[in-house]
């Protein structure tokens, strides 16, 4: 499942979910890297 993540104020990554971690966070990987970040909420259809 892809998911989104924001790291500072300006940057968003997006890659594959990997775990939702314990202080809010969610880590996401990207090839070989992997990232922890805000969630942002997928836009409601």
């Amino acid at each position: 499942m892809m998911a989104t993540v924001t790291i500072g104020s300006c940057v968003s990554i997006q890659g594959i979910f990997v775990k939702a971690l314990e202080n809010g966070l969610i880590r996401v990987k990207v090839d070989d890297r992997v990232f922890d970040g805000r969630p942002i909420a997928p836009r409601p259809s």
